[in-house]
C-alpha cells in the first residue's frame, strides 16, 4: 500500500501594503515640505529663521481653521464651496456690528453662530431634499456673497479696541512671537483630531465617506452626520472670518476671494481622499504649510509674480491627485 503525502499549504504572508499605503500620502507631503524647505534654506539667506515658519502660521491661520472645517465636509465624500464667501460674510457682519456699537462680547458668538447657520441649512439641503454638495454649497456661496453686498459695496474699517489690541497682540516665546489667531488655530485643529481620532461621531465620519450604503446597513446615523459636518464647516468658515477680521481689521465682499479652493487643495495637497473615507488632520495643517511656503519662497525670489503660486498649487494638486488615485488601485 503507497503512502499518500499530503503537503500543507505555505503559510501565507501577511500584506503591508495596506498599511503602508494609508500613510504615503501624508508621508508625501511632509517629503515635498522638507524639501521645499531644504532649498529655501540653500538658496535664501534668512530662510532658516524659525520666525519663517511662525509667520506661515500667522499669515494662514484663518486658512487653516477653514480647511479643518473642509477636511470634515471632504471626509465624508463631499464637497463646500461656501467657506470662502461665507468668511468674506463674516467680517462684513463683524464690522457693521462693532461699527454700530455692539459689544465685542456679542459680536463673537453672533458670527459664529451666523456661519454654523449657513452650514446647517446646507446640511439639511443636501440630506433631505438630495440636492448634491456641489450645487447646494455653490448657492451657498452665492448667497454669502451677495449678502456681502447687500451690507456694503465698500470696505468697512474696524477700529473697535479689543479687536484692534487682540488683532497686535503677539505671544512671545524665547525670541519668537505668535498671534493669537495662531493659538486659536492650533486648538481648533487638535480638537478637531482629538474628535476624528478617539470618538464615536469621527468614526462615522470616516465610514459615511467610505462606503455610505454599508454605513447606513450598520445603523450609523449617515443623515445626521453629513448634516453636522457641514455645520462645522459652516462654524470653521464663521471662526476664519473672524481670525480674518483681526489680521485684515476691515470686512470687505471681496475679502477670501478663492479661499474655497486654497482650503480644498490644502487638504487634497494634504493627503485627504477627494471620494472620502481616508485622510488627518495633521495631513491638512502639512498642506497648508505647502500653501504658505509657496508663498514665502515666491516672495524671497522677489521677481516672480504671486500667480506663479497658483501654478504652484496646480501642479501639486496634479501630482497629488494621481497619487490618490494610484494608492486607490492598489488597494483594491
Amino acid at each position: 500500500m503507497t503512502k499518500v503525502e499530503t503537503r500543507l499549504p505555505a503559510p501565507t504572508v501577511p500584506r503591508r501594503f495596506p498599511l503602508r499605503q494609508k500613510y504615503l500620502p501624508v508621508t508625501a507631503t511632509a517629503v515635498l515640505i522638507s524639501l521645499m524647505y531644504g532649498l529655501g534654506v540653500i538658496n535664501y539667506p534668512g530662510f532658516s529663521d524659525t520666525q519663517i515658519v511662525l509667520n506661515i502660521f500667522i499669515d494662514n491661520a484663518f486658512l487653516l481653521v477653514v480647511a479643518v472645517g473642509m477636511t470634515f465636509v471632504i471626509l465624508t465624500g463631499g464637497i463646500d464651496l461656501s467657506v470662502g464667501a461665507v468668511v468674506a460674510l463674516t467680517t462684513m457682519v463683524v464690522a457693521l456690528l462693532l461699527e454700530n456699537g455692539w459689544p465685542a462680547a456679542v459680536v463673537l458668538p453672533v458670527a459664529l453662530l451666523m456661519g454654523a447657520t449657513i452650514g446647517l441649512g446646507m446640511g439639511l439641503m443636501i440630506h433631505y431634499f438630495e440636492v448634491q454638495p456641489f450645487i447646494a454649497t455653490l448657492a451657498g456661496m452665492f448667497l454669502a456673497r451677495g449678502l456681502c453686498y447687500a451690507i456694503s459695496t465698500t470696505s468697512i474699517g474696524i477700529d473697535d479696541p479689543f479687536w484692534v489690541r487682540v488683532a497686535n497682540a503677539q505671544l512671545w516665546v524665547g525670541g519668537w512671537f505668535i498671534t493669537i489667531s495662531v493659538l486659536v488655530a492650533l486648538v481648533v485643529v487638535l480638537i478637531a483630531a482629538y474628535v476624528l481620532a478617539y470618538t464615536t461621531f469621527g468614526r462615522d465620519v470616516y465610514a459615511v465617506g467610505g462606503n455610505p450604503q454599508s454605513a447606513m446597513l450598520m445603523g450609523l446615523r449617515v443623515g445626521r452626520t453629513r448634516i453636522a459636518v457641514y455645520t462645522i464647516s459652516g462654524l470653521c468658515s464663521g471662526l476664519g472670518g473672524v481670525l480674518l477680521s483681526f489680521y485684515m481689521l476691515s470686512g470687505y465682499g471681496l475679502h477670501a476671494s478663492g479661499m474655497e479652493l486654497d482650503a480644498i487643495a490644502a487638504v487634497v495637497i494634504g493627503g485627504t481622499l477627494l471620494t472620502g473615507g481616508s485622510g488627518y488632520l495633521l495631513g491638512t495643517v502639512l498642506g497648508v504649510l505647502v500653501l504658505g511656503l509657496i508663498q514665502t519662497i515666491i516672495t524671497f525670489q522677489g521677481d516672480l509674480s504671486s500667480w506663479w503660486t497658483k501654478i504652484f498649487i496646480g501642479l501639486f494638486l496634479f501630482v497629488f491627485i494621481v497619487l490618490q488615485r494610484a494608492v486607490t488601485r492598489r488597494r483594491r
